[in-house]
């Protein structure tokens, strides 16, 4: 087990650059959340985020963060989300400021953050995926370090793994990696676009998941008599993927990130304790998509750790989709 720490990372990384005051009082970045359609799922060090195999995802257009840094007015650090401050004692707040002892330049500097997020926080919606890819492009502005993708994706995935695709837009693909100190497991985009594809986002709870996406993982990875099973599924269904991107075949697409969503839920349903997100409402929306297809209707789902359902279809069946679901949320994530 590597005794590494984020520090081991961030200090290498950004060289002379840390310990430097901002060079401005205030900077604002947004991050868009991203769904993964072949999913990140178990981590080989959980102190750096360091997945166990690679993943790829799709970015959700305007749904995402926002988030402000500037030098605060008062001696602590002060921590809003969604305009309303948050008790240092609440796990965000706590979360957001050890993040910040990685980059404060002296115990007596603090930061003031505030967070808006349009997705659901710890809901399934990769709330934590967008806030840390915010975060740390805000910081790179405040700072002044003028960071590349790559560290800036490194920098994000110390945060919350899947952060470090949420620095990039459309289809992003997380190296793995295999180095010590996770350098080299870092995002990329894919080569790709697609116009036409669209995601129907349906939230079915927002409320806060009773066991979190990393608890959950661990779990699974530990107990989970399928897991052993996962590497294997990702690296077929990656290259699926890929293969989908290139072509532009929805079906592929959608069938491929439909199975892995089921594989990796599956995964969870045979760890112990057992891992589930589902709502009842998860399964009747799952059930219905699958009578639809049966009737004709090209639509395929994928889900990511919460009870919320993120659909996948193309442009010229929009009116079809809001018909069958009012409450949609539609997403076009090659949107200008």
């Amino acid at each position: 087990m590597s005794s590494l720490r984020k520090i081991d990372v961030v200090t290498p990384l950004l060289g002379e650059k840390r310990g430097q005051m901002p060079v401005k009082y205030c900077a604002s970045a947004f991050a868009p959340s991203n769904i993964a359609l072949c999913k990140y799922w178990g981590k080989r060090n959980e102190e750096l985020n360091l997945p166990i195999t690679p993943s790829l995802s799709i970015s959700l257009g305007k749904l995402g963060t926002t988030t402000s840094v500037c030098l605060s007015p008062e001696p602590r650090d002060i921590v809003t989300l969604n305009n309303r401050e948050m008790p240092a004692t609440t796990k965000f707040a706590k979360a957001l400021a050890t993040f910040l002892d990685l980059f404060r330049p002296s115990p007596t500097v603090f930061f003031r953050v505030d967070t808006q997020n349009t997705v659901p926080t710890a809901a399934g919606m990769a709330s934590s995926a967008s806030g840390f890819a915010a975060l740390v492009l805000a910081l790179d502005d405040l700072f002044g370090w003028a960071l590349s993708t790559k560290n800036l994706s490194i920098l994000a995935r110390l945060g919350s793994g899947s952060a470090c695709r949420s620095v990039l837009r459309g289809f992003v693909e997380w190296n793995a990696g295999a180095d010590e100190d996770g350098l080299d497991s870092y995002a990329e985009q894919v080569k790709g676009t697609w116009p036409d594809l669209r995601l129907g986002v349906l939230r079915l709870s927002e409320l806060e998941k009773e066991i979190s996406s990393r608890q959950a993982m661990k779990c699974t990875r530990l107990t989970s008599s399928l897991y052993e099973a996962w590497p294997i599924k990702v690296s077929h269904d990656i290259a699926l993927i890929k293969e989908s991107i290139e072509t532009r075949d929805f079906e592929l697409l959608g069938r491929t990130a439909e199975s892995n969503a089921l594989a990796m839920h599956a995964t969870g349903l045979a760890a112990w304790p057992p891992v589930l997100f589902w709502l009842p409402e998860s399964v009747a929306t799952m059930r219905k998509i699958w009578a639809l297809r049966k009737e004709g209707l090209p639509l395929y789902f994928t889900m990511d750790a919460g009870p919320n359902i993120k659909m996948l279809f193309t442009a010229d069946q929009l009116d079809a989709i809001t018909t069958e679901f009012p409450a949609v949320e539609i997403v076009e994530p090659f949107s200008s």
